[in-house]
């Protein structure tokens, strides 16, 4: 995570020309540290996920309905939409939009699931939990069960979700992050929620690129939709 947010910061300071390899090296990196430390065995969180059909399809069902709860208040309200703006496919060149598309697919879809998952809910949720003890309650974040409910850590965690978003994102980030953190507690383990996140943002992504990025919302006007990716 803290590779992924300083690869961020790297970006936004260097020039136009620079983009194209920093869209890789903002999945690339990340990607490359999680799998080194997966093999070091690092993230035991990950072990143990028993599921069904059943629970599979409804994890799937709670990521698509995350995705309508993005998409749908920037066509119902003109108010909430930033500046055009966003990412840009045509980075690589008009030629290459499969390319960019890939690539940021691969980032938003796949490794960022992981990393912020493993990174709030199942670290920053129970560091919480442990650093808000006095004395010697106090001990090992990895001791305090994945999904353990406490009030001021719940509510720190999700201001953080929610605030370390651009502030036009903050609303649906709220309901995004308050209907997450349900299907935590009731699924409690750290896997269905990557799966969620996974699914709500590669969704995302496809209704943007499958509609070339502009959508018209109910007034009949078109809305750039890039922002969102």
């Amino acid at each position: 995570m803290v590779a992924f947010l300083l690869l961020v910061e790297l970006g936004a300071r260097l020039p136009a020309a620079a983009q194209p390899a920093m869209l890789v090296a903002k999945f690339l990196v990340p990607g490359a540290l999680l799998l080194y430390f997966a093999g070091q065995g690092r993230f035991p969180e990950l072990r143990g996920w028993k599921t069904s059909p059943g629970a599979l399809g409804l994890d799937v069902f709670v990521g698509l309905l995350g995705a309508a709860l993005w998409v749908g208040p920037f066509l119902l309200f003109p108010s909430l939409r930033p500046e055009p703006g966003g990412f840009d496919p045509e980075q690589l060149g008009a030629g290459s939009v499969w390319l960019a598309l890939t690539l940021r697919f691969v980032g938003y879809a796949l490794v960022t699931p992981f990393v912020e998952e493993l990174f709030v809910r199942s670290w920053m949720l129970r560091f919480l939990e442990v650093s808000l003890r006095r004395g010697a309650h106090r001990g090992d974040f990895r001791k305090v069960p994945i999904a353990h409910f406490g009030w001021a850590s719940l509510l720190l965690t999700s201001a953080y979700f929610i605030f370390s978003h651009q502030p036009f994102e903050w609303g649906v980030m709220a309901v995004w992050t308050l209907l997450t953190m349900a299907w935590f507690f009731h699924r409690r383990h750290i896997a269905p929620l990557i799966l969620v996140h996974a699914v709500t943002n590669g969704a995302i992504l496809l209704f943007v690129a499958l509609s070339d990025g502009r959508v018209q919302d109910l007034g009949g006007q078109l809305v750039d939709l890039w922002f969102l990716v």
